[in-house]
């Protein structure tokens, strides 16, 4: 089912549409590959004194291209394809963050996906044309030897795993080092004080730590950053990336935080920090080696939202597919049925069909600041987003 052919409920009160090209057929998504393309190709020339992350690199911008070209083909047969998928692995963790999306959103916990579950939903990313997956949790590290697997089988796929590095040791490390198409990000608040606080005494150490081991082991790695009004300052300072890229980072992620628990809306960034933090991050780009990704930035520039299956979507550690990590609503989960009929959803229908009246507010994330409207989409009791 097409976009213009979906019935859909009246949007957010006080939205407005954006006044952009995106309704041209493919217009949106050709510009999206492209910023996908630039971004590998700034990996490459970022590693280029690097023999075998150079041969990793260029591999992975040939299929990225390949990719582009059968997502194409897809929306042309009406399938829509995201880019990326957000595969969080595991509801386990063994930290308790304050403000945990995967706690808050999901207090009862499904049975896990199965270890064959996990490499058949992988082989059918790869063939409609996925770029990369997005392995978060939890700790998706819990699950370190499916991960391993994945990266061996499917070396043509780009895995990022979002984790606190608590259990990167020199065996893992080393394994990782092994397989190229692996990009662990490890989160981290700032300095020691802030990381400490939100995540847990020590954590910030043992982040410097696994850092260390992974830059021994010839390993493409970053960090990511969760901004906050109390850490906007700090994070967005020159003294900040520089220290990250002298501990080995070359891929830096700042996503602005959602405040899915109601006591924490203070930390929220205002407006004026959204604004300033996109230039903030298109300036760092431009003055240091290391790729500077901004989460949502500037979805205004792809027509709105990119969630739903427009640019991502998001698979739960039971297999339910989500527009968004921070909006836990599904009607079709990927163990029931193939993920190209799953992408035909019209829960994921309706969202794109309103991307262009979905602004970004309340916290980075235009889903969860509208969450009543996407409720509003499916019958009562099939969210816990209420």
């Amino acid at each position: 089912m097409s976009s213009q052919q979906v019935e859909y409920s009246s949007p957010p009160a006080g939205l407005s549409p954006c006044h952009d090209p995106d309704w041209l057929p493919g217009f949106y998504t050709h510009i999206l590959s492209q910023s996908i393309t630039a971004n590998i190709r700034k990996v490459v020339r970022i590693v280029g004194t690097d023999p075998s992350l150079l041969v990793t690199a260029t591999r992975l911008l040939t299929a990225q291209k390949k990719a582009a070209r059968r997502r194409e083909m897809l929306a042309a047969e009406d399938v829509q394809v995201p880019a990326v998928v957000m595969f969080s692995l595991t509801h386990q963790c063994n930290l308790a963050c304050h403000g945990c999306y995967m706690r808050s959103l999901h207090p009862v916990m499904a049975p896990e996906m199965s270890s064959a579950d996990i490499r058949n939903l992988t082989s059918q990313c790869v063939d409609l044309g996925v770029s990369f997956l997005v392995l978060a949790g939890g700790e998706p590290l819990v699950r370190k030897v499916e991960i391993l697997m994945l990266a061996r089988e499917f070396p043509s796929m780009l895995f990022a795993i979002f984790t606190n590095g608590l259990l990167i040791d020199e065996s893992l490390a080393a394994e990782i080092g092994k397989k190229k198409n692996i990009v662990p990000i490890l989160s981290i608040e700032g300095d020691r004080e802030a990381t400490d606080s939100r995540r847990s005494g020590g954590v910030y150490d043992a982040a410097i730590r696994s850092f260390s081991l992974l830059r021994q082991n010839g390993i493409f790695f970053g960090c990511s950053v969760t901004v906050s009004s109390k850490n906007f300052t700090e994070v967005t300072s020159d003294r900040f990336v520089k220290e990250m890229i002298s501990f080995g980072c070359r891929l830096i992620t700042f996503v602005e935080y959602v405040p899915i628990e109601e006591e924490t809306s203070d930390v929220t960034l205002s407006d004026d920090q959204h604004n300033l933090l996109n230039n903030i991050l298109s300036g760092f780009s431009d003055l240091y080696p290391a790729l500077i990704i901004g989460f949502p930035g500037d979805e205004e520039a792809f027509g709105g939202c990119l969630s739903a299956g427009r640019g991502f979507v998001h698979i739960s550690p039971s297999g339910d597919l989500e527009p968004c990590p921070a909006a836990p609503i599904s009607d079709v989960n990927v163990t029931q049925i193939p993920l190209r009929e799953a992408l035909k959803s019209d829960l994921l229908a309706k969202i794109r069909a309103n991307h262009h009246i979905l602004s970004e507010s309340g916290g980075g994330c235009a889903l969860w600041a509208n969450r009543g409207w996407v409720q509003s989409l499916l019958a009562p009791g099939q969210s816990n987003l209420e």
